[in-house]
């Protein structure tokens, strides 16, 4: 039976009905007693820890917030934060989780959490209209696993990283959006395939980012005035921008580097667009005559990375292939104390053997090849601007994955805009790394464990080790005491950490050892 609960964060008890005349104080305690087909109406002010709700928000099957549809959620705020685990993508900070069917509309929301995100939907159908996102320290929405949903009339203003993320396999219609003064205004990733459709980004890094093997529809869409690119796509995604049936329709102008930059693998198709031919790069065909069909080909910012080659580093690139090879016996690990954990990353195609069928177990890795394989095993959508290493040039053969390690936060670089790819990847480099860029967080704050040199852990890395002690990510071969925090890691080191990591997202298997530490 439809209900509608009132909620009024200044004159409001939890312990009123939820009438109008005696609404509830929070949304957290309209949701706990809202049930199927329950509207929850919500009054001008301002919803957060301090007036009592708990975050993150879960909307529930069937249920609806609304504020106020017509102007977009004004004066009615509702900021903060709450830990989330994804099934996907592990530890989040997230405003709203909005289950199948559930409904938020006509309200703002803002996450000032590190890396938060405004709202969280994971393999459901929900609706987000008419809401304004503003200032989330991430994105303001971010869809993952098999979402469906739809994305209507929405504002996302100076979010740091993107308006819209769309991941994994996610589809549904992202419809008269606006997205500006952020970094991506809609990023789409993975094997992503939604219908974007009379959605407007403006002033953004760039105004639709398209990456993976993303397969997005793009009809009527404007991107302008964007710092670099309007659209750019990479990887082997293949957006649809249009055909002699269904015309793009999409305007794509005055931005600062390329209107459309295409740096995938893939020709595209422009029928039906406004786009000016001097401002495109890669390769592009217009197939409608309204459009000029000569196309300059400058260099792409960035060029998509050959299949990477051995580097004049002294050990190549630990995925030297895209395509895994589980079928060869590597010759070097049968007795290694992570041999097990080796044999399962070939099978998944997360690493690979050298031509002389060896693995080198006990060589070290740069950074450069740690990035390739943070992106084989986790394939990070970004959440962070580009940046230009001033020692990453365009055509080395791991620019892209630096690239894409660092705007998903697994690495950083240095205060003198450097990345040192060819510089070894110490242990709590890797600690940090999988930790951060999984946004991991401990179950318990005052988790602690002591080895024997605790003392040689960096300042600045001893809040990750904890949470990767909690999560089952630390490995210390051969005396589980000693971390040697600061010492080069080897590649089977690297690997059982990487392992685990996937243990702990659900993704493998564990494996029994005595050296991971617990």
């Amino acid at each position: 039976m439809a209900q509608t609960f009132y909620v009024n964060p200044v004159t409001g008890k939890d312990t009123n009905l939820g009438s109008q005349q005696a609404p509830f104080k929070t949304i957290t305690q309209a949701l706990k007693v809202a049930t199927d087909k329950t509207k929850i109406q919500l009054a001008d002010g301002n919803y957060n820890a301090a007036s009592g709700e708990v975050f993150p928000l879960t909307i529930a099957s069937g249920v609806t917030v609304v504020g106020n549809e017509v102007n977009k959620g004004d004066r009615i705020l509702i900021e903060g934060s709450g830990n989330y685990l994804s099934r996907t993508f592990a530890g989040q900070n997230v405003t709203f989780v909005l289950l199948d069917k559930a409904e938020l509309r006509g309200v703002t929301v803002t996450n000032l959490a590190s890396r938060g995100s405004g709202v969280w939907i994971e393999s459901t159908s929900p609706t987000v209209a008419n809401n304004t996102f503003k200032n989330c320290k991430r994105e303001g929405v971010f869809t993952t696993g098999e979402a469906n949903p739809v994305i209507l009339g929405n504002v996302f203003s100076e979010n740091a990283a993107n308006g819209i993320a769309i991941a994994k396999n996610s589809k549904g219609q992202i419809l008269d959006n606006t997205c500006l003064k952020t970094g991506f205004g809609i990023a789409i990733s993975d094997t992503a395939s939604p219908t974007l459709r009379d959605n407007r980004t403006y002033e953004n890094r760039s105004g639709i980012v398209i990456s993976g093997s993303a397969r997005p529809v793009l009809r009527n869409n404007v991107c302008e005035n964007n710092t670099d690119d309007g659209i750019t796509v990479i990887g082997t995604a293949l957006p649809d921008i249009g055909s002699t049936n269904n015309l793009g329709g999409n305007t794509l102008r005055n931005n600062g580097k390329f209107d459309l930059q295409n740096a995938s693998s893939n020709k595209l198709v422009s029928v039906g667009n406004k786009i000016d031919a001097s401002k495109v790069t890669g390769n592009v065909e217009f197939a409608d005559s309204s459009v000029p069909t000569s196309t300059p080909t400058p260099t792409p910012i960035p060029t998509p990375i050959p299949a990477p080659t051995p580097t004049p580093t002294p050990i190549p690139t630990p995925i030297p292939t895209p395509t895994p090879t589980p079928t060869i016996e590597l010759t070097d690990i049968s007795n290694h104390w992570a041999g097990s954990f080796i044999r399962e990353l070939v099978k998944l195609g997360i690493v690979n053997g050298f031509p002389d069928r060896t693995f080198k177990p006990d060589a070290t890795m740069t950074r450069a090849q740690y990035a390739a394989l943070l992106v084989k095993a986790f394939n990070p959508p970004p959440n962070r601007p580009v940046i230009k290493f001033k020692d990453v040039p365009a055509d080395f053969w791991a620019s892209k994955v630096i690239q894409q390690a660092y705007q998903g936060s697994f690495l950083s670089g240095f205060p003198d805009n450097t990345f040192a790819p060819n510089k070894n990847i110490q242990r709590v480099q890797v600690i940090v790394s999988l930790v951060n860029g999984l946004g991991l967080s401990a179950d318990s704050a005052t988790a602690t464990k002591t080895f024997d040199d605790q003392a040689k852990i960096p300042e600045y890395a001893k809040d990750e080790v904890i949470k990767a002690i909690d999560k089952g990510i630390i490995v210390n071969h051969p005396n589980i005491k000693q971390l040697n925090p600061t010492r080069d890691a080897t590649r089977a080191e690297v690997a059982v950490m990487v392992y685990q990591a996937l243990v702990d997202a659900g993704r493998v298997a564990a494996i029994d050892s005595p050296y991971i530490v617990a």
